[in-house]
């Protein structure tokens, strides 16, 4: 089972930015969150993209904006793991805080794209074989720019970003994860234990416990704290974690269902289908085409 991780990133108010490069022989971070913005370009690699619930394959040349609080990761191809140091990962990604220019762009009529663009990006949203050489040079360059240089580049590659027209929204409509605000660390604990337990059946009386609740006032607690009711939240860990096993195509329907924690088949493609407009059946079989 994976569990997904709260990643803690070195940004802070004083340092809001956080670009760098990456040469690695795969990528290797595993399924997890960051409440800060990522802008990753793939300059060298193959692989598969997790946002949410999507899945997507990436290339080189390829351009992926995660929004805040969006569970994501990237999979090598195979080919990446065999030992060959001819082939690598190469990019440059670019992380800067949530409330960056918060004020500004959500006031200031100037910035309408961005913060447009910016809301959007809950769902992630994916440049593919980007063809703007203005975007593609601030992706290659960014690392290298120091302090005001880090302000001005990074406003002037959003608004080239949001004006971008060949961009695609990556996690379905229905898809938005909600955390916890940072610090509340009763509905931390909760969200922890679901993160690492959801593929069994954690009754409501035993994750109530943990809260010190009865059921029913936990129950509005959890949805006051995640904007989700608890049932709701381990269904879309669920249908998330299915995407995955799908796509990885190692495990049939009924076995993923099983894995996943679902009572039975048919409970289990009602739920998807619901979640994603298809059939699990359908999602292994087209949805990679």
């Amino acid at each position: 089972m994976r569990k997904i991780m709260n990643e803690k990133l070195p940004i802070t108010e004083v340092n809001p930015i956080n670009p760098r490069y990456y040469d690695y022989d795969h990528f290797t971070y595993p399924w997890h969150f960051h409440s800060q913005y990522e802008i990753i370009y793939v300059k060298e690699s193959t692989g598969l993209c997790f946002v949410g619930d999507c899945i997507e394959k990436y290339s080189a040349g390829d351009l992926i904006l995660f929004g805040t609080n969006l569970p994501h990761y990237m999979l090598s191809d195979d080919i990446y793991k065999t030992g060959n140091h001819e082939l690598r990962v190469k990019g440059s990604i670019i992380q800067f805080e949530k409330d960056f220019m918060n004020y500004s762009i959500e006031y200031y009529p100037q910035f309408l794209q961005i913060k447009t663009f910016l809301k959007e990006s809950k769902r992630g949203i994916f440049f593919r074989r980007l063809n703007d050489m203005q975007i593609i040079d601030l992706m290659d360059d960014f690392p290298k720019f120091k302090g005001f240089d880090q302000i001005t580049n990074l406003l002037s590659l959003l608004q080239k970003m949001a004006m971008y027209r060949d961009k695609q929204l990556l996690a379905s409509p229905m898809y938005q994860e909600v955390f916890p605000t940072l610090g509340n660390k009763r509905i931390e604990k909760i969200i922890s234990y679901i993160n690492g337990n959801y593929t069994r059946d954690i009754g409501l009386t035993e994750i109530a416990s943990m809260a010190a609740m009865n059921p029913s006032a936990f129950c509005r607690y959890f949805k006051e704290n995640t904007g989700k009711t608890y049932i709701q939240y381990v269904t879309d860990m669920r249908i998330g974690y299915a995407c995955q096993l799908l796509t990885l195509k190692k495990m049939d329907v009924s076995q993923v269902s099983i894995e996943c924690g679902f009572d039975s088949i048919s409970h289990f493609n009602r739920t998807f289908k619901q979640a994603t407009q298809y059939t699990p059946t359908q999602y292994q079989q087209n949805i990679l085409k």
